[in-house]
């Protein structure tokens, strides 16, 4: 059984494995003040609520993009779990060329999604994330990671509107029915959400337009979206093909398979 963790910003999402199916998941918040115990607790509970068991998890593997909690799931995976977790960083086994400038720097999660992404859709392919971020990535047809785009997520930009505005009020990410609104908070919401759309509509254009001239060739390129905010951008524009809502667990299990002799 293996157990996968994707730390961001703002969730953890976990994962159970068996035999390369993932069998439960679940979310909670990410919280750089607890410790080990309390996370080892913590998915003690879960576990437990499902009927599984600790002591039958042979594995665990990590992508984090916040690097302040890493020690505390490297902590808790040796102390409750009695394993040393792998960890995506340098020298991790992807199957992904990576194209970047730097590729140190390129997010742990972005690479997950995008090992995942083509070995279930293959490529020429563009990747997106509406997480705390909205990220955009583009994948050759020959495995290449080529680098994208990042833009504040939904609500990153929904909480900087209302921190930086004297009476705008907090709203719900959700879509009012038209951007010529009669009301504050469907005006919000209108500016938010259908300018996110218009946003991510626009990149995947361009970003299309630069793939097929890279990679010469005339083969459709898919677009694949993740991230809890995915299906709602997807209901506004037609430039997405699938919504894949656990394409950073599954990406994590195909790299620990790739990994797990060593």
């Amino acid at each position: 059984m293996l157990l996968a963790f994707d730390v961001g910003n703002t969730n953890v999402v976990l994962g159970v494995f068996q035999n390369g199916k993932l069998t439960h998941n679940w979310r909670m918040n990410t919280d750089v003040n607890k410790s080990a115990d309390e996370y080892g607790m913590l998915i003690n509970q879960l576990f437990t609520y499902e009927g599984l068991h600790m002591k039958d998890v042979d594995d665990l593997i990590i992508s984090t993009v916040v690097p302040s909690i890493l020690y505390t799931f490297q902590h808790m995976a040796r102390k409750y779990f009695n394993k040393k977790a792998i960890v995506i960083e340098t020298g991790v086994k992807t199957g992904l060329m990576i194209k970047s400038d730097h590729p140190k720097q390129v997010g742990a999660d972005r690479i997950v999604n995008a090992v995942a992404a083509y070995a279930k859709y293959g490529g020429p392919l563009i990747v997106i994330d509406t997480g705390t971020a909205t990220t955009l990535c583009a994948i050759s047809d020959k495995a290449e990671y080529l680098g994208g785009s990042i833009a504040p997520g939904l609500k990153i930009s929904s909480a900087a509107l209302v921190e930086k505005t004297a009476k705008l009020p907090k709203v719900e990410l959700e879509e009012p029915g038209s951007v010529i609104c009669r009301n504050t908070i469907q005006a919000m919401q209108a500016g938010l959400v259908y300018g996110h759309m218009g946003m991510i509509d626009y990149i995947v254009k361009r970003m299309k337009k630069e793939l097929a001239e890279y990679c010469k060739t005339d083969k459709p390129i898919q677009v694949i979206a993740t991230g809890g905010l995915a299906s709602m951008i997807k209901s506004g524009v037609d430039c997405i093909d699938h919504v894949d809502k656990f394409l950073t667990l599954e990406g994590l299990e195909i790299i620990y398979r790739k990994n797990k002799k060593k």
